[in-house]
Formats: structure tokens, sequence, C-alpha cells
């Protein structure tokens, strides 16, 4: 985490041993720094990658399939949680800064950002269809508020990665940049914001909210629920375990869910 003047806290996520899918202990430890921030002033929180290719990634299974299992996981995971809690503050716009390709949960902490800024060779996938789950905390719910029915029904049902570009043209990203731009651009919105009055930002954000929350909450919920069912299952873990092997052989999310096959088509 660092601090770009007094109003901007910029923090910047890096696993490289997971290719920063996330795990439990990341996720504890964002939420909580997300919560420092706000507290400390923030006025405009970024959210960066510091491992190039990637952005944050889905969860880390090991930590999801251990905790189903009641096994050792590396934190508590309440951080999912805490984290989107964090960013739906209305004291606090956040941006993500999206340099490289994000699946998951990652996507869903980016779909859960007031503005999205990714660069041109970007992907974005909610892959969960891939190893037998559903998605648990907006990449449906919110997914499809921001591109669409048709387009979130693509991504969640099929599991395959949708472009940076179309996404930005069915409206769920708000600029698409050049290769090495979005921390840049994301922090040139920050800068904009961070200037405006904070009771009218914190009065806009509401207004949002409210259009969307009063259903919104209803669906996220539901949608945990389903999740909670169907990750619990025999076909699930499988899912989980296999996948999860392949990664630790070195296989990236791409080879694993045969991304590259499908974008050179």
């Amino acid at each position: 985490m660092e601090w770009d003047g007094d109003r901007i806290a910029i923090l910047t996520f890096t696993d490289v041993p997971r290719s920063n899918q996330v795990s439990w202990a990341a996720i504890d430890a964002l939420a909580e720094q997300l919560k420092s921030c706000r507290e400390s002033g923030a006025r405009v929180l970024v959210l960066a990658s510091g491992l190039p290719g990637h952005w944050l990634e889905h969860a880390w299974l090991r930590d999801l399939s251990n905790g189903v299992q009641g096994l050792e996981q590396t934190g508590s995971g309440a951080g999912w949680f805490g984290a989107l809690k964090e960013l739906s503050r209305e004291s606090v716009i956040s941006i993500a800064a999206i340099s490289g390709d994000c699946s998951g949960g990652g996507a869903e902490l980016g779909w859960a950002c007031d503005l999205r800024v990714a660069e041109a060779q970007v992907l974005f996938s909610q892959p969960e269809v891939n190893m037998g789950l559903t998605t648990g905390i907006g990449g449906s719910s919110r997914l499809v508020r921001l591109a669409g029915r048709s387009a979130a029904s693509e991504m969640v049902l099929t599991g395959r990665p949708m472009s940076a570009q179309r996404l930005y043209d069915l409206g769920a990203i708000n600029q698409v940049v050049s290769n090495g731009q979005a921390l840049k651009e994301a922090l040139t919105l920050a800068h904009l914001m961070a200037a405006k009055p904070p009771a009218a930002i914190a009065g806009l954000k509401q207004i949002l909210a409210v259009n969307d929350d009063a259903t919104l909450n209803e669906a996220l919920r539901y949608e945990q629920a389903v999740f909670q069912s169907v990750v619990v299952t025999e076909e699930a873990r499988e899912g989980m375990e296999q996948t999860q092997s392949q990664y630790d052989t070195g296989r990236s999310i791409s080879e694993v869910n045969n991304y590259d096959d499908w974008n050179n088509r």
C-alpha cells in the first residue's frame, strides 16, 4: 500500500507463487488494508497488480476446498465479504486499475469497484462452472447489471473469457487503455474525484446504490446461498482439487480452461 498525496491510496496485489490467485490470508489482509486506508482519510482507493499478465485472479482453490472439508486454511476468508463492504462505502471511491487477466473472485472484486480501467489485452472470466461451482459474490448478480443479461449469461454459463473491449462496449468497463497504462489512467481519475466535495460524492454513491440495492441485496444473498449448496458437493470438491492440481504443476489459468484455444479462433 502506498499513498499518492494524502487522499489517494494505491493497493498493489502481488502473489507470484499463486499467480495472483487470492488466498484466504491475502483477502483477509486486503480487507484490513482497505479499511485502514479509509479510516486514515483516503477518498479514493485504487486496486492494482504488481504481477505482469495478472490482475486479481480467482480464489486460491486449496483454501476453498479445505474450508469445505474442514481442513486447515491460510486465513478466515471473511475478507471476501469485508473487502466488498469496504468497496461499497459511500465515503470512498474505488477504482480497479486492471493491467492483467482477472477471473472468478478477483473479477468479482473488480465488478464491485465504482470504476474499472482495463488495458486492451486483458481478458475477464468467471470460470466457476468449469470447476462444478457457481459464482458466489457478484460474478452473476453484479455482472448482469453492468454488462447485461446476455453477456453475463455467456460468461458464467460457458466459463469462457470476454475481452476488455467487448465489456467496454457493453458498459461494464469505464476505459480501455493501452498496455501498461491502467494505473496511470486510474490515478488521473482518482485525482479528479479526490478533489470533489466529499458530501456530494457520498450522496451520489448513495443515490446510485439505492437504484440497485433493493434487488441486488436479495440477488447476492441468493447467489451466496446457491454457492454454499453447490460448493459442498462431491463434484465441486473434485473439480477444485483437479483444477488446483493443474495449477500446482505450473499451468496457467488460460491453459487449464482452454482460453488460448478459444481466443485464437
